[in-house]
């Protein structure tokens, strides 16, 4: 691949966020994001800026339009779905959405798959991101507001 020593960078990266570790005597493989998505809220926006900044690299390193749309759809889906109370930690343990980046990634340098502009669904998809978080984060702000008030 051309772009070798970022590619490897990158998929470090990818490898510390979905699958460095392994639970003994199984199959199963997760990375930082599960651990970090343990924690709620907090750790819901973290692993989402930690995706964001894998994207950003993928970015820098030429992805396509297309594929990183792609890419944000994975992202918004581990977000979203990671971000439900206890089901959202199993979602996270079984789903990769570095690992899918990564793997479109790799599919667009060596197979030229994804090509094309994809530029007005990426900021779409941003646009509705950020929204759906900035929701979500008045309603928990509201709901810590309630409970503050409640236990006063």
């Amino acid at each position: 691949m051309q772009l070798s020593s970022s590619y490897q960078n990158i998929e470090k990266y990818s490898d510390w966020l979905d699958t460095k570790f392994r639970i003994p005597g199984t199959r199963i493989r997760f990375g930082l994001d599960f651990i970090i998505g343990l924690f709620p809220i907090v750790g819901d926006v973290l692993s989402f800026s930690l995706s964001g900044g894998l994207l950003l690299l993928m970015i820098k390193k030429g992805a396509s339009g297309r594929a990183l749309a792609l890419m944000i759809v994975n992202i918004m889906l581990d977000t979203i779905l990671g971000s439900i109370p206890f089901l959202g930690d199993i979602f996270d343990l079984f789903f990769k959405a570095n690992k899918r980046n990564l793997d479109l990634f790799q599919s667009h340098f060596e197979e030229g798959k994804y090509r094309g502009n994809a530029w007005p669904v990426i900021l779409t998809v941003l646009i509705i991101l950020i929204l759906l978080f900035v929701f979500i984060l008045y309603i928990l702000y509201k709901l810590f507001q309630l409970i503050w008030q409640l236990l006063s």
